[in-house]
C-alpha cells in the first residue's frame, strides 16, 4: 500500500508527535513525577498511535475502493483490511 502525499505528512506529524510523548515519558519517569502524570501521558500517547494506525487504514480503504470502481485488482482484500483494523482494536 502506498500512501497519498497528504496522508504520508499527516501520519509522519502523528507519529512525530508520539515520539515526543514518549520521550516526554521517560523523563517524567527518570525525574520521579507522580504515576497519575505518567499514565495520562501512556494514555495519550497509545490514542496518538490509533489515530496513526487508523488513518493508514482508513488510506488503505480509499486506495481499495479508487482501485476496485478502476476495475483494477484491490492491492488488500476486504479480510486484510479487517485484520489491520482489529489488530489496532
Amino acid at each position: 500500500m502506498q500512501l497519498d502525499e497528504n496522508g504520508f505528512d499527516d501520519i509522519l506529524k502523528r507519529l512525530r508527535r508520539a515520539e515526543g510523548q514518549i520521550h516526554g515519558i521517560i523523563g517524567m519517569i527518570e525525574s520521579g513525577r507522580d504515576c497519575t502524570d505518567v499514565v495520562t501521558q501512556l494514555a495519550a500517547v497509545s490514542r496518538a498511535l490509533d489515530r496513526a494506525g487508523f488513518k493508514i487504514i482508513a488510506n488503505g480503504l480509499r486506495q481499495c475502493v479508487v482501485a476496485q470502481a478502476a476495475g483494477e485488482d484491490q492491492t488488500l482484500t476486504t479480510n486484510e483490511l479487517e485484520r489491520l483494523f482489529l489488530s489496532l482494536a
